[in-house]
């Protein structure tokens, strides 16, 4: 574009050479009107450049933003990761500023002045802030943000999160054909997240979704979720129904047969085959044994739950013994947790190894002198992988998506599950 003013301004120059028959008036007012409309063209086209997306090279000097409002803990270990990935990736040719902002209202002028082509910022961590970043897109400034909200990602916005959409399509992946998947939830945000997009997931699989339920956060009516989930009271009813027939035969087989079933509550025919338990924390600890309590055996049905289950917390609880979720296994970052309990004396939060991995991703760019167009060509072939902690990762359609591996609780530990069982 600023190239496109030369030959106006060459044209202007060849006419006035040539004015030798006009008078000086003539000339004067001539160039006067050329002059302010070339200001003119000016002023329009300044203003319309900070709107102008420009292929320029990737500036080495990335701005972490975060807010005065985010989890003090949080922001202190997210500053700490990249402390530690800038120094054991023994990183040259790239920079990390911070920038901390009170408000939304801040966080726009800073923006404002600062969101130019080839800038990369890490953040915001908040949804409400990221969602005022699409504005700056066409200025050919690029964010990577942890907003869990997938619609925020934009032209110019990469979202890098766990996002449970990649979970869900490694477990309904792993899963046998054919097979019959039941879902149990909390009300809450999380649960109602998974709920409303395991059907879309389960339509592009083998496997069908045959009931579901759901319990308040509080648990008072879980038990009655989860009879209902299981058809406990069918069930009961069924089995009942089967001794009474066989109390009233005298053969040594139906005999033989009513003493093994007198040991059982429940008939074990389920209509489902696996069952989705989406919730995490003292909830599932709390959740996860009832299901046993009220039939529904993890010997006949195989319990999976989602990447929240990455804690060792709930490895040792017997109820959850054979069950299976995606992730990555803990090896892949075993050093790196040791690595930052040594230097920081804090546990190293499950989040921060996206931030770790990040900051890889960032350096490779930098040393291989990417540009704002290529970045963008690059990041839009969700066949091209990064390695990092997590696993390998892409970005589909401007969000993270890892390889993820399908891991069994065992024995109070966990193990890579490489082929369906």
């Amino acid at each position: 574009m600023l190239a496109s003013c030369a030959p106006v301004n060459n044209v202007y120059k060849e006419k006035s050479n040539n004015t030798k028959n006009i008078n000086n008036n003539e000339v004067l007012e001539t160039q006067h009107k050329k002059k302010n409309s070339l200001e003119s063209d000016e002023k329009i086209l300044n203003e319309k450049l900070p709107n102008l997306k420009i292929n320029t090279g990737i500036q080495n000097v990335v701005t972490i933003i975060l807010s005065h409002n985010d989890d003090p803990d949080t922001v202190r270990q997210f500053i700490n990761i990249v402390e530690l990935a800038v120094y054991q990736k023994k990183l040259q040719n790239i920079s990390f500023e911070i920038k901390l902002y009170k408000n939304n209202v801040e966080l726009k002028n800073y923006l404002n002045n600062t969101a130019l082509s080839g800038k990369i910022f890490i953040g915001p961590l908040s949804t409400k802030s990221t969602s005022l970043l699409g504005s700056y897109c066409d200025r050919g400034a690029i964010f990577f943000s942890f907003s869990a909200d997938k619609n925020l990602a934009n032209d110019c916005i990469y979202l890098v999160n766990f996002f449970p959409e990649n979970e869900l399509k490694a477990v309904f992946s792993f899963f046998p054909d054919n097979s019959k998947i039941a879902l149990l939830y909390p009300e809450n945000e999380y649960g109602f997240k998974i709920n409303s997009i395991i059907d879309k997931i389960a339509n592009q699989s083998n496997s069908v979704i045959v009931n579901r339920a759901s319990y308040n956060e509080n648990l008072t009516n879980a038990p009655e979720a989860i009879k209902e989930l299981g058809k406990y009271e069918l069930r009961k009813y069924e089995l009942n129904r089967q001794k009474r027939i066989l109390a009233n035969k005298k053969d040594k087989e139906s005999k033989k047969r009513l003493i093994k079933l007198e040991k059982f509550q429940t008939t074990k025919d389920f209509d489902f085959t696996h069952i989705i338990i989406a919730d995490y924390g003292l909830r599932l600890l709390q959740v996860a044994p009832l299901l046993p309590y009220y039939d529904i055996d993890p010997n006949v049905v195989r319990f999976v739950g989602t990447g929240a289950w990455d804690d060792q917390v709930f490895y040792d609880e017997p109820s959850l013994d054979g069950s299976i979720y995606p992730g990555i296994e803990y090896s892949k970052r075993q050093k790196l947790n040791f690595d930052y309990q040594d230097l920081y004396e804090k546990k190293l939060l499950r989040t921060s190894t996206l931030a770790y991995d990040l900051v890889g991703l960032l350096d490779y760019l930098t040393n291989n002198n990417f540009t704002t167009l290529t970045f963008n060509e690059i990041f839009k072939k969700n066949n091209i992988k990064f390695a990092g902690i997590d696993g390998n990762f892409y970005f589909n359609e401007n969000k993270i998506e890892r390889d993820l591996q399908i891991l069994q609780i065992k024995n109070g530990d966990v193990k890579v599950i490489s082929k369906q069982e």
